[in-house]
């Protein structure tokens, strides 16, 4: 690395090359701290952290000296009253210096530029590290993320100058409100990012109208009542993620799932998973949750609506664990399902996402150790580390909002129910990891044996719609199509837009944003993106006009919910979904 920015530099601009130098350096000594930290199950260091390419580092820091020349050259050339042209843009939707006190004082202006041009240069150094382990790779670009998302000057009262403005037009009000909001969040052990107060599940969240039929330790059947005079007479049966709780399906009426489906004449029925607690909900297995979920679920409504085989909807892990209850299924001779729908679910996990590159052998070993035998990986803990993919977003902005300005979070029914985490049980949870994250071993036909069952993919045949989200971070959508390559029966993939939960709950009563398809099926998605269409609204709309064949003949709407033999236990949603981790 050159040591100077170069003959005739300002002093300004040589002061701050020389700091972004020592930056860079004391960042990768911690990130080859960390690096060296890190420990196989057998105890044996961490191979040496790479150095970037002297020529590739040379060349980042070339680029880095002359935008920092530019940046004090534009600086200089300031006029009073006046902002100068930004050397440096924000990243898209990156909405932390858009107010109009980061480009109307030339101290800040300055000061949210030099960060910028900062954390360009380490984002630049970490891509350039030669690791050819894609997920340590991963990992060193996810550290590098956090470690320049935490020192943004907008997360500190002195280098934020809307803290400045508004501590000045309350009189300090603000600065008391932001340490009253510190200190209940403290007491809450989270950070707040909605009005808690404004939701209540059973009064204005999980609002569609229906029964808990069936009950076991680990979840709740519900039955949904008609909304309709005539219904299909094949049901679904929707199995939402264990993580978090069910009514992501099932918020209000206007962007529910559930309520869309039973208004388009389906009788629906859903897991409502349980919150395990440590005392008596930490021993439970994988094979748990499948014997337990899906398949005694798949029983009931059997018995309920008298029609074999039922239509099935899985949500990102609680779509694996479906499909992982198929494969059992199909292995024990039985043809369980008319047809299947997955949503942004991964059973192919060789790209998988940005959570991926956090699960490595000393992490899943550790926790084996710590929780593989019983015990529960606690919800905030999960909570936070899907916080922390997004931190810009789900952490910093809520630093800034509720601890710096001193306002409170708006009612966001989305962000409370994101707030709402669960336990997962310590067998589930490392199974879960060695055999998707770490050794992918689904994928392979026979590898893993199941309720004593070895399960096969492919023999998972019944008709399937796939969907997915373009820019979902922890379900990568070209990981989301390799399952068409896995199943055995025909797919129909479906490309939404926005991110993992924007993409997947997008109500058909808005019809807003878009989704993609295409005719044939393959192997690439790549290919297959080149050749799809893109369609405004909804996809919801698309899915329904899919499910709807497989729903078979219209019949009389059911007069009752359960049977005698499994009559109602309570009303919809259920004491399950309330009891909070």
């Amino acid at each position: 690395m050159s040591d100077s920015a170069g003959k005739g530099t300002p002093p300004g601009v040589q002061a701050m090359f020389e700091a972004g130098q020592s930056m860079a350096k004391s960042f990768f000594d911690a990130l080859a701290r960390q690096h060296a930290a890190m420990q196989d199950s057998s105890g044996v260091a961490a191979p040496k952290l790479p150095l970037p390419e002297t020529e590739a580092l040379g060349a980042i820091q070339k680029a880095y000296a002359e935008k920092h020349a530019q940046l004090w050259s534009s600086m200089l050339a300031r006029k009073d009253g006046g902002p100068a042209p930004a050397v440096v843009q924000p990243p898209p939707g990156d909405r932390r210096f858009t107010a109009p006190e980061w480009s109307e004082s030339p101290v800040f202006d300055y000061l949210r530029q030099a960060y910028l041009l900062n954390a360009e240069l380490l984002t630049q150094v970490a891509e350039a590290m030669p690791i050819a382990d894609g997920r340590a790779k991963s990992r060193i670009q996810f550290l590098t993320r956090q470690y320049i998302d935490a020192l943004s000057p907008s997360n500190f009262a002195a280098t934020n100058p809307e803290f400045i403005k508004t501590a000045l037009e309350t009189k300090g009000e603000s600065i008391t409100r932001g340490v009253q909001n510190l200190l209940g969040d403290l007491e809450k052990g989270r950070i707040s990012m909605t009005d808690d107060s404004a939701f209540e599940i059973g009064r204005n969240l999980a609002l569609t109208p229906g029964s808990v039929i069936f009950e076991n330790e680990l979840m709740q059947l519900i039955q949904y009542a008609p909304l309709t005079e005539k219904v299909a007479q094949a049901p679904l049966l929707i199995v939402p993620p264990c993580i978090n709780k069910f009514y992501i399906m099932d918020l209000q009426p206007e962007n529910s799932l559930v309520r869309f489906a039973v208004e388009q004449g389906f009788t629906v029925f859903l897991v409502s998973w349980r919150n395990p607690r440590p005392e008596s909900g930490g021993h439970f297995t994988w094979d748990d949750y499948l014997e337990k979920g899906p398949l005694a679920a798949l029983d009931v409504v059997r018995a309920v609506t008298r029609v074999k085989k039922p239509n099935v909807l899985g949500f990102c892990v609680g779509g694996t664990i479906l499909t992982s209850a198929l494969a059992v299924a199909r292995a024990r001779g039985e043809d369980p399902v008319a047809s299947l729908t997955l949503m942004t679910t991964l059973l192919d996990f060789s790209d998988a996402g940005e959570l991926g590159c956090l699960v490595d052998e000393a992490g899943v070993a550790a926790r084996e150790a710590a929780i593989g035998k019983g015990g529960v990986l606690k919800g905030q803990e999960l909570a936070n580390v899907f916080s922390f993919l997004r931190a810009n977003d789900l952490v910093w902005q809520y630093v800034v909002g509720n601890y710096l300005k001193g306002n409170k979070p708006a009612a966001f029914d989305l962000l409370y129910w994101n707030s709402d985490s669960t336990n997962l049980p310590g067998p589930f949870l490392t199974w879960y990891l060695r055999n998707m994250y770490l050794e992918n071993n689904l994928r392979v036909p026979g590898k893993l044996r199941m309720l004593g069952q070895k399960v096969d993919l492919a023999k998972v045949d019944m008709p399937a719609y796939l969907l997915a989200a373009r820019e979902d971070h922890i379900v990568p959508w070209k990981s989301a199509y390799l399952a068409r390559n896995l199943l055995g029966g025909d797919t129909t993939f479906v490309l939404g837009a926005s991110g993992h939960i924007a993409g997947a709950i997008n109500p058909a009563s808005k019809n807003k944003r878009s989704y993609w398809t295409a005719e044939g099926r393959p192997t690439d998605p790549d290919e297959w993106f080149e050749g799809a269409t893109e369609h405004k609204g909804s996809w919801w709309l698309n899915w329904i006009e899919w499910l709807r064949p497989h729903g078979g003949k219209q019949v009389a709407a059911r007069g009752r919910l359960g049977s005698t033999r499994y009559e109602p236990i309570e009303p919809a949603p259920g004491r399950y979904v309330k009891e909070r981790a």
